[in-house]
């Protein structure tokens, strides 16, 4: 399975022009990202936004991520406040893999953004959160908090922008990004017991967690007897022997 970690901003103490912060607007974009990834059945992992950075890291580095996103927005120096406008999309110059996430990020946020002229790529050898992780990563600053157009722009298109990234996501991935509107969902049905989720469409295939009778699953994808789904964060397939349509 294709995952994604997924680090949007810690930053509360970043205020947006009109109010709210960087921290607030970039989890509510997560927030509105991740039924993407469900219904695509991408994996992902999340940062704890109550923590520093260097817990996103250790918790991307547990794991075995493909793509590690993180979300952010921006501000200009003091002395041009409110004057700069952007979206820089930074990567680890060192790897192709980044450096490619970050051309197809960038490529693709020209689309939504008002001034796609000022959508860029920037490699960084400073920036933690892009050299210390083993998966390949970027960071989006997605537009600048303290300049009112950027800010208000931010706030009238999360779902745009949410949108915008998991194609993106998919298409660094491989995977085909499914519209949440169109999911069809089913009901886990066994005689009590708790339905297996497997690796593989295979009854010999490993098991990677289990869902409860009666259970609500999404039906991303049937394949001769199988359903690919997602269940507490975790992709994997089911018996549609065992599923209500």
């Amino acid at each position: 399975m294709a995952s994604v970690f997924l680090s949007p901003s810690a930053q509360e103490f970043n205020p947006y022009v009109g109010g709210g912060n960087e921290e607030y607007y970039m989890n509510i974009i997560a927030d509105a990202l991740e039924p993407y990834l469900e219904v695509s059945g991408i994996d992902f992992s999340r940062n704890n936004p109550q923590k520093p950075f260097t817990d996103a890291v250790r918790l991307s580095n547990a794991g075995q991520y493909d793509l590690h996103l993180a979300l952010h927005s921006n501000a200009a120096p003091p002395s041009q406040s409110g004057k700069v406008r952007g979206s820089q999309v930074y990567y680890f110059p060192d790897s192709a893999r980044s450096q490619q996430a970050a051309e197809l990020f960038a490529q693709n946020i020209r689309k939504i953004y008002p001034l796609p002229d000022l959508v860029k790529t920037v490699p960084t050898v400073t920036l933690g959160e892009i050299v210390r992780t083993k998966a390949p990563a970027i960071l989006i600053e997605i537009a600048y908090h303290d300049n009112p157009e950027d800010a208000r722009w931010i706030r009238d298109n999360i779902d745009t922008i949410a949108e915008n990234l998991a194609l993106s996501v998919g298409e660094f991935l491989g995977v085909p990004i499914g519209s949440p509107d169109d999911t069809v969902f089913g009901t886990v049905t066994t005689q009590g017991g708790r339905l297996n989720v497997r690796m593989e469409p295979s009854v010999n295939a490993d098991i990677r967690t289990r869902i409860p009778n009666g259970t609500r699953i999404p039906l991303l994808e049937q394949l001769q007897g199988w359903y690919l789904t997602r269940y507490d964060g975790v992709s994997g397939y089911v018996s549609a022997d065992y599923v209500r349509v």
